[in-house]
């Protein structure tokens, strides 16, 4: 699970825009910068999301290098604190995207800035070997959160029946779980899912010999009648 920092950071940051440098050419500039509130607040979320996971969370930063990441590093250990139980790391950036591709099962839970999270989320995403098969939510501090699929609308398939659906049911799954606190009913989702993938079942873009090819909708129909049960 990746969390993402979504408001903050070098997106957003001011000053920003394009210049000329003391030589005469044209420059181009952003600013990345964070406060304590922005780090703290999604810090607390991660902490929260890893406490319903394995109670692992890896922290990514650039502390060597960038002074926004000191403060961040500075800011999550210190929220460590209020969430005892559950375990803490750090590790740079360019080292998580190393350990993303090389042990991915070392990582539970992790919770980056907004422009690490943009790089290491896609990253993340193809280590299942599509990008169908992925949930994910955008979620502020009040009010209910958006719940969807990674991928997009995938016009280049569209009518043929041949989308993956894993990644739309699942994201009802991560709504039950994480928005709206029914975790029982989440669970049997996910058990759905994990059973028809034990059995075979795939869609054309994770289908691989000795494993069975089937449609969209017969797809999704197998995921819906196991969870029926």
């Amino acid at each position: 699970m990746v969390v993402r920092e979504l408001t903050g950071g070098i997106y957003f940051g001011k000053p920003r825009g394009f210049g000329t440098n003391d030589k005469g050419e044209e420059t181009g500039f952003n600013t990345e910068i964070y406060s304590v509130a922005e780090i703290d607040r999604i810090a607390r979320v991660a902490f929260e999301v890893a406490r319903k996971r394995g109670g692992k969370l890896c922290s990514v930063d650039k502390a060597n290098v960038l002074e926004a990441s000191m403060l961040w590093r500075k800011r999550v250990t210190a929220i460590a604190s209020e969430f005892p139980d559950v375990e803490l790391s750090h590790m740079y950036v360019d080292n998580a995207a190393m350990q993303l591709v090389r042990n991915p099962k070392q990582f539970d839970t992790i919770v980056t800035n907004n422009i690490f999270g943009d790089i290491l989320s896609d990253e993340a995403s193809m280590i299942t070997g599509s990008i169908g098969m992925l949930p994910s939510a955008s979620v502020g501090e009040s009010g209910p959160g958006l719940f969807e699929p990674i991928h997009g609308s995938a016009p280049d398939i569209a009518g043929q029946d041949k989308a993956n659906p894993l990644a739309t049911i699942l994201s009802a799954a991560m709504l039950l779980k994480y928005g709206l606190g029914v975790e029982s009913a989440a669970k049997r989702i996910e058990a759905a899912v994990t059973e028809t993938l034990d059995n075979g079942f795939r869609t054309g873009d994770i289908h691989s010999p000795g494993t069975l090819h089937c449609s969209l909708l017969a797809h999704q129909s197998r995921v819906l009648r196991l969870f029926d049960k």
